[in-house]
């Protein structure tokens, strides 16, 4: 079982930066695909970015492609996601959550953090 806690989010202006982090515990870190959603009132909650055993295999949403940076330290249990160049349909509360296997689809993904709310402001 894995238990994941999110930090890092907070209201800024487009155009500005934030970095997600999300610490994990449990003892088979290394070996679980990790995600990032969001989900913005109103909306689904949708696939931001993965990552798999490594730093090596990610894959993002082409909404944030060259804008966001997915990344994991094993050793020390935590993914994170800087994220750049904002915009304010980036505002959303964004998740992180684990899977067994690489994927886009949510409902892959076993554990789920409680949310981080990112506020951009125009």
């Amino acid at each position: 079982q894995v238990q994941l806690v999110e930090s890092g989010g907070g209201l800024v202006q487009a155009g500005g930066s934030l970095r997600l982090s999300c610490a994990a515990s449990g003892r088979t870190f290394g070996r679980y695909v990790m995600g990032w959603f969001r989900q913005a009132p109103g909306k689904e909650r949708e696939f931001v970015a993965t990552i798999g055993w490594s730093n090596a295999y990610t894959l993002y949403a082409d909404s944030v492609k060259g804008r966001f940076t997915i990344s994991r330290d094993n050793s020390q249990n935590t993914v994170y996601l800087q994220m750049n160049s904002l915009k304010p349909e980036d505002t959303a509360v964004y998740y992180c959550a684990s899977s067994a296997r690489l994927g886009i689809d949510l409902h892959n993904y076993n554990f789920w953090g409680q949310g981080t709310q990112v506020t951009v402001s125009s």
